[in-house]
């Protein structure tokens, strides 16, 4: 579902969890990646593509411009591996200490955490 416009990748507003509802149905039975600094919940949807939700607590990122950062970065990288993933409700919960970590580590880190996350899904298809 993410398409591209003369190159740049879209995340229009089917792509977001947006209702307590929608992140209750991931967490209620969640396949999870975990690092230090993320957690990813995943769960099979029932349409054609993946959707993204992002929860960041202020009490483990204390100030906004972090949060926003963070935030910024897992849309841009969800961005880019939407085509990869199969399709499933993603929740990303940052936990304390992923503000200290460098755009180009938490990009690194994101990118093994969705190729984990896909993996772990298909394993749980099976």
């Amino acid at each position: 579902m993410t398409t591209t416009l003369s190159g740049v990748y879209q995340f229009p507003r089917e792509l977001r969890l947006l209702t307590p509802s929608h992140f209750a149905f991931v967490f209620d039975n969640a396949i999870p990646v975990s690092s230090p600094q993320l957690t990813l919940l995943a769960r099979y949807n029932s349409l054609e593509y993946p959707r993204l939700g992002i929860t960041i607590a202020k009490k483990r990122v204390k100030k906004a411009v972090q949060r926003n950062r963070i935030k910024r970065l897992i849309r841009e990288t969800f961005r880019h591996q939407a085509s990869t993933l199969p399709n499933i409700d993603i929740i990303v919960i940052g936990k304390s200490g992923c503000d200290s970590l460098t755009n180009d580590d938490l990009n690194r880190l994101l990118r093994k955490s969705w190729q984990r996350l896909d993996k772990r899904c298909r394993q749980n298809d099976q």
